[in-house]
């Protein structure tokens, strides 16, 4: 199995994050268990980063997933992983839970998830720090902007191209949305998780919103992608801001592009054009139980379309952050109490309101990004998770909101229009049951559906399996088996431009760093499969220009 970055500074962020030995100071649990050597030591950590970090963190001490610590804590109800023990620890992670965590017999030889088993009882080892030096350092220009092309360098319909991400070669695959036909490849961090667009650029003030797109991937690496550019030139500028990082952001003035980390916690903030960082601020705080937090993630940023601000989630304190960049020496932030742990969320129509799941509470928490006061929490069920998000309209409740769980198979719908439907404002509109956990749903303004995954549910009939409802009857239509191959699974939509198709990844969870996946097209109203794009290296989500930089949910 190879879990090798392939990245320019992938493997260094990993070799960083990894690459300290048991001889390092990592201590060894009391109890006695199957000790592994510097090797199996090694190998377990780069699969730990890969595939658990993320839910689990670094520090191994829980946020969506459950803390991994030898030792027990009896206040907050934790056995520790050395009394659970290396058979117990095994069949979990084996078979996966009820409660949203994937099965990992499909990712995972069972010498490697016994490896995973005795990891855990280990006391975690803290990575470094990163500094603002090393960023700039790990900061290169390949194409600069005074030599950015002022017209298309192709001919084609770059509004309608799909970024889609190959997530295990660090790839970013630009889809023409019209011919269905790979166009380019752009070489970013390992395992992308997010993208989002400049809407204006400091140089072309407002015109061609979309041009430029901003990734970011689990390496901390921030890459900077021009569209209008042939495909050996898309990749304009990189910079290195965290060892592991989830979410970038631009600013509404096209100025400034911002980079959360999750290791260290910390955001950077750096120069849009040529992707320099200029500021680095600490995200360690106090939580809204009135704890100290060492490693406080930044889960998701988003631009505040109605002021000159970012929205930055505080995973672990249960705080919104509202950034406002008007002023980068005098740096005003608003930290707005909420509910833990914060992970993903989106606006409503009309750019006012953020939406976003705090996982362990159960709630979905609202912020006024207007007032930069927190506006409501709604109660739903276990786990949610709304990726980025779907609005549309219901007959009874006007415009509306939903999301998936990660721990149970429903989407909780709930109003979102303060203004013109208060009394439904902020409430359970209703809910639908689904087969399964998931991690996505979606929809568009032309189409007369919401569709939804099951990603997170063990069996593979119900990962394979796509549902779709019915905004007017509120109803299940449709179940679509998208594939049967093993060890794969359907996850993440998004609509053509126009919302005549919608695209569906088939990806194989086991690292690859062969072609192994493909994205699915459905005809939007019939809801039959029309295309199919193959080739593709474990793909997982992909991003429409039009739709993105539009808004469009």
């Amino acid at each position: 199995m190879n879990l090798k970055h392939t990245t320019k500074y992938g493997a260094a962020a990993l070799a960083v994050f990894v690459g300290m030995a048991a001889s390092s100071g990592v201590a060894f649990a009391k109890k006695k268990f199957e000790p592994l050597n510097e090797a199996e030591f090694e190998q377990a950590k780069s699969m730990y980063f890969q595939r658990c970090a993320g839910c689990h963190g670094v520090l191994r001490q829980g946020a969506t997933g459950k803390a991994l610590l030898p030792k027990p804590n009896k206040a907050k109800k934790q056995k520790g992983t050395l009394k659970l023990g290396t058979k117990r620890l095994t069949k979990i992670i084996t078979l996966g839970t009820e409660g949203g965590m994937n099965n990992f017999d499909d990712i995972f030889t069972k010498e490697e998830i016994n490896l995973l088993a005795r990891y855990i009882q280990m006391e975690p080892p803290v990575p470094p720090e990163m500094s603002l030096d090393l960023m700039k350092e790990r900061h290169t220009v390949y194409v600069k902007p005074e030599d950015y092309p002022t017209k298309p360098l192709h001919n084609r319909n770059w509004q309608n191209f799909f970024l889609a991400i190959e997530r295990d070669v660090g790839n970013i695959a630009i889809i023409d949305g019209d011919t269905k036909e790979v166009f380019a490849r752009v070489k970013t961090g390992y395992a992308v998780h997010v993208l989002k667009a400049a809407e204006k650029n400091k140089v072309l003030k407002s015109k061609n919103p979309g041009r430029f797109w901003y990734t970011m991937g689990r390496d901390g690496l921030m890459t900077k992608i021009d569209l209008w550019q042939t495909p050996d030139k898309m990749k304009v500028a990189s910079v290195q801001i965290a060892y592991d990082a989830r979410d970038v952001a631009v600013s509404g003035d096209g100025k400034y592009v911002i980079g959360g980390g999750y290791w260290p916690p910390h955001f950077v903030i750096a120069d849009a054009e040529t992707m320099e960082p200029l500021k680095v601020v600490s995200t360690r705080g106090v939580n809204v139980d009135g704890d100290y937090v060492n490693e406080s993630r930044v889960a998701a940023i988003y631009d505040t379309p109605l002021a000159p601000s970012w929205l930055v989630a505080m995973k672990e304190l249960g705080q919104m952050w509202q950034v406002d960049y008007s002023d980068l020496d005098n740096l005003q932030i608003t930290q707005i109490d909420s509910a833990k742990f914060l992970h993903d969320g989106f606006f409503d129509p009309t750019g006012r309101y953020f939406q976003i799941a705090a996982n362990a509470s159960n709630k979905m928490v609202i912020v006024d990004s207007k007032t930069r006061k927190l506006e409501a929490m709604i109660d739903v069920d276990k786990l949610p998770h709304p990726g980025p998000g779907a609005n549309w309209n219901d007959e009874k409740c006007g415009p509306v909101s939903g999301t998936t769980h990660l721990g149970v198979g429903k989407v909780s719908v709930w109003g979102n229009d303060p203004q013109g439907h208060k009394s439904q404002a902020w409430k359970i509109c209703y809910t639908v049951d689904t087969d399964g956990p998931g991690v996505f749903l979606r929809t568009h303004p032309n189409s007369d559906y919401v569709w939804i995954d099951q990603t997170k549910h063990p069996e593979p009939e119900v990962q394979q399996s796509i549902k779709v409802l019915d905004k007017k009857t509120r109803k299940i239509v449709k179940t679509i088996r998208v594939t049967e191959k093993k060890g794969y699974v359907a996850v993440h939509f998004e609509f053509n431009k126009d919302g005549s198709e919608v695209w569906v990844s088939i990806w194989n969870r086991a690292s690859s760093l062969k072609p192994n996946g493909e994205m699915v097209i459905y005809d939007a109203k019939t809801l039959k499969e029309k295309a199919r794009v193959k080739g593709l290296y474990a793909p997982t989500g992909k991003f429409n220009v039009y739709n993105r930089v539009n808004h469009v949910t």
